[in-house]
């Protein structure tokens, strides 16, 4: 007797504006709360070298006041409703209490167009993001993290630093945060959405009006991306610690490969299963006891453009070479045998019963309406998924792992009490 799958469907009304701005409304009877989420095009791939972080401070940032209120007067006017706003190098994402859309609408879209980026703001809010910089500039993980993507992506945008440094933070002027947004931010590169207990009509008319005269700039001007061939890459940031972090990987996937649901199943019987049920966590936490914090992935980074297959350990400084012979056995492993029926039907039972639980709040839904738009998703999307899920054998997962695995190609990177030359050994064995 057959099963029968969880079903999950957004409904959604879709306009283009005349001004070119995307808009989807999903409306959700009786939701309490009202999510809204405002992305605009092109994000951290606009920060020229050189002037990393440059997106992100302008989204950050854009709260801080606008040509008609400050930052306590916005705070001020959302409070009472139960809203806020927030942004980074995306764009800008709030949520209401209640019925009070309007005002969120009115202020998320005031923000989006008038941001002021005035001086005195500015300039504490970037001492401060200075001073978490230089931290993490000494933090060993965020060092390896850093460096693991440098060396998958090496100079494409990818491969910087989204946040910036310490240093390209804090050369920019609240003047060059004004005219970044000025140049960038635009509705023919906008989507918005409003997920709640809306009417879309109402919606789009508002919308409507609170973007008329909003100038419009143009499609943006995609480069051709241009990434490292494979290989053995590896780089060390040496620092006395405990611990070393390490993390191990190659160029990935786009969202759009035709074999991502049974990645997304290899993933969680290789290593990112609930629990205890993934192998590698099995095999490097749980039998030989390297570490607490492991995992491996493939989908989790996958976009527009390729993200990464990626493996993570923190572990002491004599089992580097343990752990990344075992990262490298365990992904020879799923290529080389097929995988147990005990281990796909918990991955597939645990996907296709999951699946509905991350649509829950209006801002879970909102995100997703700007996901599936970028991504052209068709509107039975995630009514299919669990079924699709649900249909991987065990073959697929083999031959998924072989397509797309490259455990002979894999980039290095590690900080902590290591060297180079450690590295280099542990990644010949």
């Amino acid at each position: 007797m057959s099963t029968k799958l969880p079903e999950l469907y957004l409904p959604k009304q879709r306009y283009v504006l005349s001004n070119g701005l995307t808009l989807i409304v999903s409306r959700r009877e009786g939701a309490p709360i009202t999510a809204a989420r405002l992305m605009m095009r092109g994000g951290t791939s606009q920060d020229p070298a050189g002037q990393e972080g440059l997106s992100w401070m302008v989204g950050r940032l854009a709260d801080q006041g606008t040509n008609q209120h400050d930052e306590a007067e916005l705070v001020t006017r959302l409070e009472p409703c139960g809203g806020s706003i927030a942004g980074n190098q995306s764009g800008l994402s709030g949520s209401v209490a209640g019925d009070h859309w309007k005002v969120l609408l009115e202020t998320l879209l005031e923000v989006a167009r008038h941001a002021a980026y005035p001086n005195d703001p500015v300039r504490m809010h970037q001492r401060r993001f200075q001073a978490r910089l230089e931290v993490e500039q000494e933090d060993p993980r965020s060092q390896a993290a850093q460096r693991f993507r440098h060396l998958i992506y090496g100079k494409h945008w990818m491969g910087r630093p989204a946040h910036g440094t310490a240093e390209t933070i804090g050369a920019f002027t609240p003047k060059d945060l004004l005219d970044h947004h000025r140049s960038h931010w635009a509705p023919d590169r906008a989507i918005l959405s409003v997920c709640g207990d809306v009417d879309p009509g109402q919606i789009k008319k508002l919308v409507q009006r609170l973007t008329r005269g909003w100038q419009q700039l143009g499609p943006l001007t995609a480069s051709k991306s241009r990434f490292p061939k494979d290989g053995n890459r590896l780089d060390a940031f040496k620092k006395s610690r405990d611990q070393v972090h390490v993390f191990l990987g190659h160029l990935g996937v786009r969202r759009s490969e035709p074999d991502w649901a049974s990645l997304v199943v290899m993933d969680h019987i290789l290593g990112t299963g609930p629990g205890f049920t993934a192998r590698i966590t099995k095999r490097l936490r749980d039998e030989q006891g390297l570490a607490y914090s492991v995992y491996a992935d493939i989908h989790g980074t996958a976009g527009r453009l390729p993200g990464c297959f990626q493996a993570y350990i923190g572990t002491s400084p004599q089992h580097v070479h343990t752990a990344v012979g075992g990262f490298l056995e365990e992904m020879h492993r799923i290529q080389d045998e097929t995988v147990s029926k005990a281990e796909l039907k918990l991955a597939r039972d645990y996907l296709v019963g999951s699946s509905p639980l991350g649509f829950e709040r209006a801002s879970q839904r909102a995100a997703y309406l700007v996901t599936a738009e970028v991504y052209g998703h068709a509107d039975d999307h995630l009514a299919k998924l669990p079924g699709q899920f649900a249909a991987v054998t065990a073959k697929m997962v083999r031959d998924a792992a072989r397509k797309h695995l490259r455990p002979d190609r894999c980039c290095l990177s590690a900080s902590g009490p290591v060297t180079k030359q450690d590295l280099r050994r542990a990644l010949a064995q």
